[in-house]
This record gives structure tokens, C-alpha cells and sequence, in this order.
């Protein structure tokens, strides 16, 4: 009965919101990126910007989380779900820093699909963190983290098959090697979409 009658901070939801749009708007530009190659500098830099943006964010809501007694969910639930979201865009911001650093000036169809997804799954982590702060969305939740599922199975598929046929059609070991830490960090972003996606529904579990 005490708890009940304890204040708790609704801030960390907003502060969820505003990363997931973050995440959002850093795929986004990871996309355009892919689509016109010439424009790398420009979209890295956003991205990077984006990314510091999503940082002070997340310092803010760990240092909420540190000063609130009682919280609207449990506490490690909330930690995990701020460290992983931001995790979406520090491989965001490492897929296009492998493009700069790697100098790539040609990027294969698999990359910018691998982007696509990424976008599609970021899209999805938004929609389910805005609804986070109702469980009465605790279905709909549900329903978009199983899409974020699907899509990162997606991931997966094409990765192999980009895989496979770059060891096989592509004649210049260089280029192999550059491609192949492309897809694996475009990969790994699909990944944390995923683990945000899981951490969600633990937490509907938890308080449905």
C-alpha cells in the first residue's frame, strides 16, 4: 500500500520517446546515405550528430533513474531498455563510419536493403515505445515486437545471401573484406532492434 501512494517519475517515458525518435531519424539518414554514396559526409556528420543528441538523452534518463525512489517500471528494465536504444544508433553511426573509414565508393543492393530494414525495424521501436507508458497497448506492443522479430530475421537472410555472393562474384579481396564489415554492422543494428524489442516485451510481461 505504501508504494501506491508514492510519486512516480513519468519522465522516463518521455525521455524513451525522444531517443526512439533519435533511432528513427538516424536510420533514416543511414538510408540516404546508402542511396547516394556522394552524399557521405553530410549524412555521417548528421549521424553523428543525432547520436551525440541520443547520448545526452540517455545520460539524462540514468541520472533520473539514479535520483527516483520509485519508478514507473523496474529499475533495471528501464537502464537496459536506455542503454540498448542507444545502442541502435552507436551501430548507426558505426555503419557509416565504416563507409567513410573504409572508403567505399560503391555499395551493393544488399547494403541499402540492410539500411531499409533497419529503418522499417527503427520505425517499429518507436511506435512500441510510445505506447510503452499505457499497458493497456500491452497486445499492440506485442504484436509490433514480433514484427521487429520478423525483420531482423529478414536481416539475417539477406546478410548470408550477401555474404555468399560476394565471396563468390566479387574478385578484389579488398573490397570483400570492406563489404563484409558493412553488412556485419548493419546486421548488428538489426540485432539491438531486436534485444530493444525483447526488453519490451519483458516488460510487458512484468506489468500487463
Amino acid at each position: 500500500m505504501f508504494s501506491r501512494l508514492m510519486p512516480r517519475e513519468g519522465r522516463f517515458f518521455e525521455y524513451f520517446d525522444a531517443v526512439a525518435v533519435k533511432v528513427v531519424e538516424g536510420a533514416r539518414e543511414l538510408v540516404a546515405l546508402m542511396d547516394d554514396i556522394s552524399q557521405l559526409e553530410a549524412r555521417r556528420h548528421r549521424i553523428d550528430t543525432i547520436e551525440k543528441e541520443a547520448d545526452v538523452i540517455t545520460h539524462d534518463t540514468l541520472e533520473l533513474l539514479h535520483k527516483t525512489f520509485i519508478t514507473p517500471i523496474d529499475r533495471e528494465d528501464i537502464h537496459s531498455l536506455a542503454t540498448r536504444l542507444d545502442d541502435i544508433l552507436d551501430l548507426a553511426q558505426a555503419s557509416s563510419a565504416t563507409v567513410y573509414e573504409f572508403d567505399i565508393q560503391v555499395l551493393t543492393p544488399e547494403a541499402k536493403q540492410l539500411a531499409e530494414i533497419n529503418l522499417r525495424a527503427s520505425e517499429k521501436v518507436r511506435d512500441c515505445v510510445a505506447l510503452l507508458s499505457n499497458m493497456e497497448n500491452a497486445q499492440k506492443i506485442l504484436t509490433l515486437c514480433k514484427e521487429i522479430g520478423r525483420l531482423e530475421d529478414e536481416s539475417d537472410h539477406i546478410t548470408r545471401t550477401a555474404m555468399a555472393r560476394l565471396f563468390r562474384e566479387e574478385p578484389d579481396v579488398r573490397q570483400v573484406m570492406k563489404m563484409r564489415s558493412v553488412y556485419e554492422r548493419l546486421e548488428d543494428m538489426a540485432d539491438r532492434c531486436y534485444i530493444v524489442a525483447t526488453i519490451m516485451e519483458g516488460i510487458v510481461f512484468e506489468n500487463a
